[in-house]
């Protein structure tokens, strides 16, 4: 006889007036009055029942677009994830309606004494790091927000009494708690932040250091000379391979396992494939990409107009899919984009936050007397670079 293995035991009758006996579209409409997050995470946790129930596409799908109240998402994608973008936009929501009322705002104006030209945010925004025209990298404990004066600045990276550079400190990037900072002084330092913010490394280019890609042990640079060089750090400084694309600065550039995408003044947008070691495609634009967000399928990219182009892969072919108005007069310093939300900042003096939806609906919006020069988000914390000599920092009331 064949071996069976155990069965399972059969479903248990559903006890009349249990909350399991009502049809299933009173279940989804108590389930509305959840948090996307809590529908998501929970419920499958409870019974058989409700995890069919948070599981299911279509009542993710349906319940996005109530809140979207737009075409969202704005390029079609196989096995897009309905729940995960739904539980990100609805929090972006949260935080951002009412004008931003839910958030909390900081004004970081007693660290840098120049225009603030770059932010990143660390370890679930408990920490931030700035660069500046003083020549210093900067970090912030953003859990001091609201205590002392004085007491976010954590400290001052480098040991030079100049600064940490010898010139502009343009680009942050990171992985994991490695950070590195490059500059108009043609270097990238690189600082390990488990140890207290000491040094580990240095890059010696030859020019100014505009953008970087921090990936897993290896390090991609943008410079003003037309040049992008592949670095593995754990073969030290010589460079694995450099290419010229462009005819002008790289002003941008992203990077995942497989491609690295970078931008230019010479209004191109380049796509490398970095096993092949060679150029994929080359796009030429209207305008050149100063930001740029990817992840999945699809680039944002802001550009000096102040538009937002999104462009859409299919085997690692990009072609640009729109192209929106969000509401900047001057070009876009920063944009950062995920799932359910969109943000934007630009030298018009303003930092705009958008649901991305076809086009992107703006919730909110904050101005300034000083132009925005990047942003960096995580969770419920936002951080803005300010030519105002300050790092502006948003966080969720508790």
């Amino acid at each position: 006889m064949e071996e069976r293995g155990p069965s399972l035991p059969p479903p248990s009758p559903v006890p009349p007036g249990s909350l399991l006996a009502l049809p299933p579209e009173l279940l989804l409409r108590i389930c509305g009055f959840l948090g996307a997050r809590e529908v998501r995470e929970v419920l499958p946790r409870v019974c058989r029942a409700l995890r069919a129930l948070a599981r299911d596409a279509v009542t993710w799908r349906l319940r996005l677009q109530r809140s979207a109240r737009g075409r969202f998402p704005v390029l079609a994608e196989e096995g897009f994830d309905w729940a995960a973008a739904c539980v990100d936009l609805e929090e972006h929501l949260q935080r951002w309606g009412g004008s931003g009322a839910p958030m909390e705002h900081f004004s970081l104006d007693e660290g840098h004494f120049a225009s603030v030209d770059t932010v990143l945010l660390l370890q679930g925004g408990t920490l931030c790091v700035s660069g500046a025209r003083d020549r210093n990298v900067n970090v912030w404990d953003l859990r001091q927000l609201g205590r002392a004066p004085g007491s976010v600045l954590a400290k001052t990276l480098g040991t030079e009494r100049t600064g940490t550079h010898k010139g502009w400190v343009w680009c942050l990037a990171s992985q994991d708690n490695k950070v590195c900072s490059g500059s108009w002084d043609s270097t990238v330092k690189l600082w390990d932040l488990e140890a207290e913010g000491q040094q580990f490394g240095e890059i010696r280019e030859k020019a100014a250091v505009l953008c970087l890609s921090y990936r897993p042990n290896v390090l991609i640079t943008g410079t003003f000379n037309r040049t992008l060089t592949i670095y593995d750090l754990r073969a030290g400084q010589p460079p694995v391979h450099s290419y010229k694309p462009h005819t002008s600065a790289v002003l941008a550039l992203v990077a995942d396992e497989r491609l690295i995408l970078s931008g230019s003044e010479d209004r191109t947008l380049v796509v490398y494939d970095r096993r092949a070691a060679r150029v994929l495609q080359r796009l030429q634009l209207e305008s050149y990409l100063l930001s740029m967000s990817y992840q999945g399928t699809e680039l944002w990219a802001g550009d000096n107009r102040g538009h937002v182009y999104v462009f859409g892969s299919s085997a690692g072919s990009f072609q640009p899919a729109q192209y929106f108005d969000v509401g900047h007069r001057l070009q876009i310093t920063g944009l950062w984009h995920s799932l359910g939300s969109l943000y934007t900042t630009s030298i018009d003096r303003s930092l705009r936050i958008h649901v991305p939806t076809d086009p992107p609906r703006t919730i909110c919006s904050w101005t300034q007397d000083d132009v925005f020069n990047g942003i960096s988000v995580e969770g419920d914390v936002v951080a803005a670079a300010s030519g105002g000599l300050s790092v502006e920092v948003w966080r969720l009331r508790t």
